[in-house]
């Protein structure tokens, strides 16, 4: 088939002038090197790990629509104590999207590259939001006949990270799981997960909603932070699962506190006496999200046996390795139309994506409320 010479691609760019402008602009097509496969790319999700490089420091709230040679753009003021920290980025536009989907339509010489030509794949390294993308072959999930760019879309960031969950507790000898933002599609692929693998899994949701949701794909565990007796309900729950470990992806505010809290009240309910020093039972969080912009509180009533830190599935994938990661790649080519399946509100083209009344729904990270994007549309 015959390619554009030029394609477009979303940038996101710092101005000197104080604003982030978000735009459209065209580029060359990317052209494969001999390892190489060019994709067309049909489908990649607007995740809460998208937004810090589409929206940057900018206040969202003053965004308005503007146009950059005849295409639709954004633009949004950034705070002048903000500036100075994004001094870095000013005039460099970046491109967004973490992962994606599409056909391979060109390839390099090398027999691996070739044997993709006409196959849907998923990649995971940056510049989704762009019409054309260039992979290295062997860094490309296959996906098994059938499946379309829509469905693999999001076969990266909350698959993976939801099986790296399960592994990392195996991994540091915990019996049973925390999940905060539960009803997110993450969380939903997490209930399903452990559920096929027998690991027991509390889920901390915020609305009843979410509560009914959960319960209808056979949760058992499912606390709603909203309610007064909050603590009391994720107590009773960590102490029937012997839940040790927590992922939390709101990151700021009180959550994770309560989460040590709730772990060390459980622990105490088997303790044979008093220790004033805490249960010897290690008790760890691990923030992967910050969907709270507010600062992470502490109040330390958990004795001295906890930790909390920082997760990301990039590190997670590389202290695996190889063999163990495309392990777990091929359960979500497997599965990903069961255990694996995303749904989005909305399937949008990259114009479309630069709309106030778009921003004003994908920005709120809200479950339920997913934007696929499709560069290959034309509107």
């Amino acid at each position: 088939m015959a390619l554009p010479e030029q394609s477009l691609q979303l940038h996101s760019t710092v101005l000197g002038n104080g604003t982030l402008q978000l735009s459209l602009a065209e580029v060359q097509t990317p052209q494969p090197g001999d390892g190489d496969v060019l994709i067309e790319v049909a489908g990649s999700p607007i995740n809460p790990s998208d937004l810090g490089m589409l929206f940057g420091p900018a206040d969202m709230t003053t965004a308005r629509e503007e146009t950059v040679d005849g295409r639709p753009s954004v633009v949004a003021d950034i705070p002048e104590q903000m500036m100075r920290a994004m001094a870095g980025r000013v005039d460099q536009a970046l491109p967004p999207g973490n992962e994606g989907a599409g056909v391979v339509v060109a390839a390099g010489r090398d027999p691996e590259a070739q044997a993709l030509i006409g196959r849907t794949v998923a990649i995971l390294g940056g510049a989704m939001y762009s019409q054309y993308r260039v992979a290295p072959a062997r860094h490309c999930l296959v996906l098994n006949e059938g499946t379309t760019p829509a469905q693999a879309a999001s076969c990266f960031v909350n698959p993976l990270t939801a099986l790296g969950m399960v592994e990392t507790m195996k991994m540091e000898g915990h019996a049973a799981l925390i999940h905060t933002a539960a009803a997110s599609n993450l969380g939903q692929m997490l209930v399903k997960i452990c559920q096929n693998d027998g690991v027991e899994l509390v889920n901390i949701v915020r609305k009843q909603e979410h509560v009914s949701l959960l319960k209808e794909l056979g949760a058992i565990h499912v606390c709603n932070s909203s309610d007064d007796d909050f603590m009391d309900r994720l107590t009773d729950a960590l102490a029937e699962t012997g839940a040790t470990l927590g992922f939390d992806a709101t990151g700021g505010g009180q959550l994770a506190s309560q989460i040590l809290s709730c772990m060390e009240a459980a622990q105490a309910r088997r303790a044979q006496g008093f220790d004033r020093y805490g249960s010897t039972t290690h008790k760890q969080v691990y923030i992967y999200g910050g969907l709270d912009r507010n600062v992470t509180t502490l109040t330390r009533n958990y004795g001295m046996y906890w930790g909390m830190g920082g997760w990301l599935l990039t590190p997670f994938l590389q202290k695996i390795g190889r063999e163990e990661a495309d392990k777990l790649r091929k359960r979500v080519a497997d599965e990903i139309d069961t255990t694996f399946a995303s749904s989005y509100v909305k399937e949008v083209s990259l114009s479309e994506m630069l709309t106030i009344d778009s921003i004003r729904v994908f920005g709120l990270q809200a479950t339920g409320q997913k934007y696929l994007v499709n560069p290959s549309l034309t509107s």
